[in-house]
């Protein structure tokens, strides 16, 4: 069977379960919505919460500020994993757990990408503080992740080195 046809069928048959369960009242559409990070949607998609401004700011500041977070404490309860030498870029997995009761918010930003807000997730009905993700780096630099919880910001910060071709130099 070729890989095309296999595609489709797969895509065909997951498309039929979420409709088989809307249908039967197991699954609302806008649960639907619940596991895609705002920065995954097209900005005239963007969910309540941060301003499209925000994913446009040119720097960490502006990016802080246009997110309502602007002085945000450092906090020893967030936890960044993400590999310290980045052999690609373009694929750099970075996985955050916030041990802060009542977060609502995990926000990851690159420092010195040309727009650092990378992706931007809204916790709800008491879901774990976990996101994990791959985020685009251009060169070596903090990622930095901003926890929303109990209407306060709290953040912490890795440095990822990112190589040029992988040669870990």
């Amino acid at each position: 069977m070729n890989a095309l046809r296999r595609n489709v069928l797969k895509g065909a048959a997951g498309a039929g379960t979420v409709a088989v369960a809307v249908a039967a009242g197991l699954l609302k559409p806008t649960q639907a919505l619940a596991g895609v990070p705002r920065s995954a949607l097209k900005p005239t998609q963007a969910l309540a919460g941060v301003p499209r401004s925000a994913f446009e700011a040119k720097n960490v500041g502006d990016a802080l500020k246009n997110m309502g977070a602007n002085a945000p404490a450092d906090s020893k309860d967030i936890t960044i994993k993400a590999p310290d030498i980045a052999e690609n870029g373009a694929v750099v997995p970075v996985e955050v757990t916030s041990g802060i009761a009542g977060t609502t918010a995990i926000a990851i930003l690159a420092e010195k990408n040309a727009t650092p807000l990378v992706a931007d997730f809204t916790l709800s009905g008491g879901a774990e503080g976990y996101v994990s993700t791959r985020i685009k780096m251009g060169q070596t630099s903090l990622v930095r992740a901003v926890v929303t919880a109990g209407g306060k910001s709290y953040t912490a910060a890795k440095e990822v080195k990112v190589t040029i071709g992988g040669c870990g130099g």
